[in-house]
C-alpha cells in the first residue's frame, strides 16, 4: 500500500475506495483540493439562488399568476443540489448544474407571456427529454466529437471572455448605456466613470485574488471571495451604500448590484417546495398550438445544446482532461445527467437547468474530480436552509472570480491557427461573438456556420464531419426562426 502524505500536504492520496471511484491520484489531484474546488464553484454560482426568483418568480404568466419569490429560491437550490450531486458521482467531473441565465429570462419573458407557468415548464420539461433521448441515441456525443479541434480551443477562449463579461458586468464595471440607441457605444465604464463602494470593494478584490494567484497560493480564488465579502460587509455598515434598485423602482448607479451584504436577521429558513410538479406537460402545445410551441422547444433545445457542449469543453481543457484527440472521456454521462436535469428543471418549475460555466472557478483553483461537484451540490443542499446568508455575499465579491477564470481560459488562444485563414475566421467570430452578444450558442453557431461555408468554398468540404453539415441546418433555422415564424404565420 503507498504511503499517505502528511495532514498539511497537498500531494495526491493513497488508493482508497473514494480515490479509486473519483480518480483523484490518476488526476494528480488531492480530496482536500477537491473540497475546495467545490466551494469556490458554489461561491461562484450561489447567486443563482438569489438572481432566479427575482427573474422568474416575479414574472406574471398570461393567466396573472406569479411563481413567487421564496418558493422559486427554494427549488432553485434543490434542483442544483440534486444535479450537481448527480454529475459528480454519475459524470464523475467537476461540472456544476444550475438554473440557465438566459433560458430563464427568455422563459419570463417570451413564453410565460403567452401561457400559464405550468404549461411554460411543460415545454421546459418536453425540450429536457428531447435532449435526453438524443444522448441514449448518441447524437449529442457525435455532435461534440464532430466539432473540430480549432473550434473547440475558440470555443473555451470565447468562454474566457464571456466569463469576464459577467463579471464585470455583476461588478458594475461595464453597465449598459441608457438608451444605447443613442449613443456611439451600447456599453460603458461604469456610470461613464467609476464611483461608488461597490465597484471599489470589487476593484480591491480582483486585484487581491490576482495578486494570490500570481503567488500561486493555494485556495487563491476562495480566499479572495471570502476576504471581499467580508470587506463587502463591513463596507456597508458603514457607508449604506444600499442596494442598485429599491424595493419601490428608484435607480441607485452606485449601490450593489444584486444583494446587499448585509448580516440577515436569522440565518436559517424553511425551504417551501410547492413548486415541484407544478407543471402540464403538454399543455403548452394546447394553449398557442403545436407548431408555436414546437419552436419554443426547438429554440430553448439549441441553446441548452450547444451551451452545454461549449461549457463543458472550455472547462475540461482547463483542467486538462481531455484526451489527445480533444474529448472527454466518458463525455455521454456528462451530457446524459446535464439532459435530465434540463428536464427536471421544468418539473420543479425553476426553468432549464444546466452545466455552468462558473464551474471554471473550482477548476481554476484545482478541482479535477466529481467529489467537487458533490461538495458543490451538498453546499446547495445548505442554501436550501441558509438562503438568508446565501444572500450576504454579494456580486461584487464573487465577480473577481470569474474575470480571474476568464483570464485562465484565454490563454488558451496560444493554441490556435491563425495562418489558415479558413481556420482564422470561424475562431476569431467564435471568439467575439459570444460576449459581444451574451450568448455562448450564439458564438458557438457563428463559428460552425462560418467554418462550413469556409471549408467547403475553399475546396476542403470533405474535411467537414456529416454530423457538422446537419448542426449547420440546425443553427441556420435557430439564427432564422424569427423570419420562419413570420413565413409560417405564426405569431
Amino acid at each position: 500500500m503507498t504511503t499517505t502524505a502528511g495532514p498539511t500536504s497537498d500531494t495526491p492520496i493513497t488508493s482508497s475506495g473514494l480515490d479509486r471511484y473519483f480518480a483523484i491520484s490518476e488526476r494528480s489531484s488531492t480530496i482536500r483540493r477537491e473540497i475546495r474546488g467545490g466551494v469556490v464553484t458554489f461561491f461562484a454560482m450561489a447567486y443563482i439562488v438569489v438572481l432566479n426568483p427575482l427573474i422568474i418568480g416575479t414574472a406574471t404568466d398570461a393567466d396573472g399568476h406569479v411563481l413567487g419569490i421564496p418558493q422559486v429560491a427554494a427549488v432553485t437550490a434543490l434542483v442544483a443540489a440534486v444535479m450537481t450531486v448527480l454529475m459528480g458521482v454519475a459524470g464523475r467531473y467537476p461540472f456544476a448544474i444550475a438554473t440557465g441565465l438566459g433560458l430563464n429570462a427568455f422563459l419570463a419573458v417570451g413564453v410565460a407571456s403567452q401561457m400559464s407557468w405550468p404549461d411554460a415548464m411543460g415545454l421546459v420539461a418536453c425540450e429536457g427529454m428531447i435532449i435526453t433521448l438524443l444522448v441514449l441515441t448518441g447524437f449529442r456525443n457525435a455532435v461534440v466529437a464532430a466539432i473540430p479541434a480549432q473550434l473547440k480551443t475558440s470555443i473555451g477562449v470565447g468562454i474566457g471572455l464571456f466569463i469576464a463579461l459577467i463579471g464585470l458586468v455583476d461588478a458594475g464595471i461595464v453597465r449598459r448605456v441608457p438608451d444605447a440607441a443613442g449613443t456611439v457605444v451600447p456599453v460603458q465604464l461604469g456610470t461613464g466613470t467609476l464611483r461608488g463602494w461597490p465597484v471599489t470593494v470589487f476593484v480591491v478584490g480582483l486585484l487581491v485574488m490576482a495578486a494570490l494567484m500570481a503567488l500561486r497560493v493555494k485556495g487563491a480564488i476562495l480566499i479572495g471571495i471570502v476576504v471581499n465579502a467580508v470587506l463587502a460587509v463591513i463596507v456597508e455598515a458603514v457607508v449604506h451604500a444600499g442596494p442598485a434598485v429599491d424595493p419601490t423602482g428608484r435607480v441607485n448607479p452606485t449601490g450593489w448590484q444584486l444583494n446587499v451584504p448585509r448580516l440577515p436577521d436569522s440565518l436559517t429558513g424553511t425551504p417551501d417546495l410547492s413548486l415541484l410538479g407544478h407543471l402540464s406537460l403538454f399543455g403548452g402545445f394546447a394553449r398557442i398550438g403545436v407548431l408555436a410551441a414546437a419552436l419554443i422547444v426547438f429554440t430553448i433545445m439549441l441553446s441548452d445544446f450547444f451551451d452545454t457542449m461549449g461549457t463543458v469543453v472550455a472547462v475540461a481543457a482547463e483542467g486538462n482532461l481531455l484526451d489527445e484527440r480533444g474529448e472527454l472521456p466518458g463525455m455521454r454521462q456528462v451530457l446524459l445527467v446535464d439532459s435530465v436535469a434540463a428536464a427536471a428543471g421544468g418539473v420543479a418549475s425553476t426553468s432549464s437547468n444546466t452545466t455552468y460555466v462558473e464551474s471554471a472557478a473550482g477548476v481554476g483553483d484545482g478541482a479535477r474530480t466529481g467529489l467537487a461537484s458533490v461538495v458543490t451540490g451538498l453546499l446547495f443542499v445548505v442554501a436550501m436552509f441558509l438562503t438568508p446568508l446565501v444572500a450576504v455575499v454579494p456580486s461584487e465579491a464573487a465577480a473577481p472570480a470569474l474575470v480571474v477564470v476568464g483570464c485562465l481560459l484565454f490563454a488558451q488562444v496560444k493554441k490556435l491557427d491563425l495562418d489558415d485563414f479558413s481556420l482564422a475566421i470561424p475562431a476569431f467570430l467564435t471568439i467575439v461573438v459570444m460576449p459581444f452578444t451574451y450568448s455562448i450558442t450564439d458564438g458557438v453557431g457563428v463559428g460552425v456556420v462560418s467554418y462550413v461555408v469556409l471549408r467547403a468554398v475553399t475546396g476542403r468540404a470533405r474535411e467537414i464531419h456529416p454530423v457538422l453539415w446537419v448542426v449547420t441546418a440546425a443553427f441556420v433555422a435557430y439564427f432564422a426562426i424569427e423570419p420562419l415564424k413570420s413565413l409560417l404565420g405564426v405569431s
